[in-house]
């Protein structure tokens, strides 16, 4: 679809005689960073595509408002420094006045160039480091004016999935605390939510265990699960995410640890599931869109957007995909406002993203919750909507459990 673009963009300066300057105006650059071979590609390759058909569906339906989105995609597959170098290039070379990101390490690591370089970036990472544009937080560790993200924070997504706990022990009729523990790897991305979450498990009354270290990639955690075992831990936050969730669930099946797993929002969905098997039990996660088969109005149009993908139509998208097409319609969005309000730039695109309220971007509704983000807040949504999944003998099936919305305290911001 990048070839596409360009040819388009070439094809309407030539047949007008534009100039060269001209042409920039009438096409913009939209960088895309996806994990389509690392360890994270087990999820990375389905937002990377609701990402890429997006781009795609809005070129073929007019663009920004007739201006072509030119973008590339590189797969830098989860390594910080390629992300970096990807990132330069196309500051240098292409301009760009925004892009698509992905991972937790790679996005921190760009927090002070894309503020500097006035280039908002909408990332799969929802660490709560991200959303603090000020600083005014003694917890965040730099501000972040130009990082947005669609969803709850991997921090209020957990703070979310232990109020869930605390109500589940309750209706369970248990006496005590509850023991809770935190499960990954020491990687920016599970630790993102580590420190806030225990917290508030804290506050909730939990008995906070001691974290259990896994590795992002797979492997056998037999080891680990009789550590979970010997602790007597009631729930585990899973913070990793495909092979690595699947081997956790398959050696503590084996071992027989009795515990409540909840995950992050990359560590649960129908594939990981399937592929998991008997383990699969009540297991709880959390999800800021419907699912593929769900009755909302809003997914007819991501349909059609599947098809740049899958002409016909037949593949089955699992929710990451969703949040990636929700994604790249708030930067349209916002890109619409701003080549209304002073053309369309790195700035004016932030500037975009503050205009609406109980936003939803046009024809995705039900599918993307109503954002708010403004300039000393960058948590757009604050809603965390509570799934469980189960194996059932390989008919797997996943029911809605609980809604939380988070509040937006003051000491959660950038945390």
């Amino acid at each position: 679809m990048q070839h596409k673009a360009k040819l388009s963009s070439l094809f309407v300066c030539c047949a007008l005689g534009m100039s060269t300057q001209v042409l920039a105006e009438d096409s913009v650059f939209v960088g895309h960073l996806a994990d389509m071979s690392g360890p994270t590609a087990f999820v990375g390759k389905n937002y990377a595509d609701g990402v890429r058909d997006s781009l795609g569906y809005i070129n073929d339906n007019g663009g920004i408002k007739g201006t072509t989105l030119e973008y590339e995609t590189i797969d830098y597959a989860y390594k910080v420094p390629q992300a970096i170098a990807s990132y330069k290039k196309w500051h240098s070379r292409k301009n760009m006045v925004a892009m698509q990101g992905w991972g937790t390490a790679d996005t921190e690591a760009l927090i002070s160039f894309v503020a500097r370089d006035k280039v908002p970036v909408f990332s799969a990472s929802y660490s709560g480091h991200l959303t603090d544009p000020t600083g005014k937080n003694p917890h965040t560790k730099k501000p972040a004016p130009y990082n947005f993200f669609y969803g709850a924070s991997y921090s209020d997504a957990c703070r979310g999935l232990v109020q869930w706990a605390a109500q589940d022990w309750k209706d369970k009729g248990e006496k005590g605390k509850p023991k809770f523990t935190h499960i990954g790897a020491n990687h920016p991305f599970p630790n993102a939510p580590k420190e806030a979450c225990a917290e508030y498990a804290t506050e909730l009354g939990f008995d906070v265990q001691p974290a259990v270290v896994i590795s992002m990639k797979p492997g056998d955690f037999k080891a680990q699960c009789l550590s979970l075992k010997s602790s007597e831990s009631n729930y585990g936050y899973i913070a990793n995410l495909g092979g690595s969730v699947l081997s956790l669930v398959k050696s503590c099946n084996t071992v027989g640890t009795d515990i409540q797993f909840m995950s992050n929002i990359w560590g649960g969905d129908k594939n990981i599931f399937a592929a998991a098997g008997e383990g699969i039990k009540d297991y709880i996660f959390p999800t800021m869109t419907p699912f593929w088969n769900d009755d909302a109005p809003g997914m007819k149009l991501v349909r059609e957007i599947s098809k740049q993908s899958d002409e016909s139509g037949t593949e089955e998208r699992v929710h990451h995909y969703m949040r990636g097409v929700c994604s790249t319609f708030f930067m349209k969005e916002a890109m619409e406002w701003a080549k209304d309000n002073g053309g369309i730039t790195g700035e004016n695109v932030k500037k975009g993203m503050y205009v609406h309220k109980d936003w939803v971007p046009k024809g995705l509704e039900g599918v993307c919750l109503a954002a708010n983000w403004s300039n000393e807040d960058h948590r757009g949504i604050n809603q965390v909507n509570i799934y469980k999944g189960n194996y059932n003998g390989g008919d797997v099936t996943v029911e809605k459990v609980s809604q939380v919305t988070l509040e937006r305290r003051d000491d959660w911001l950038g945390y």
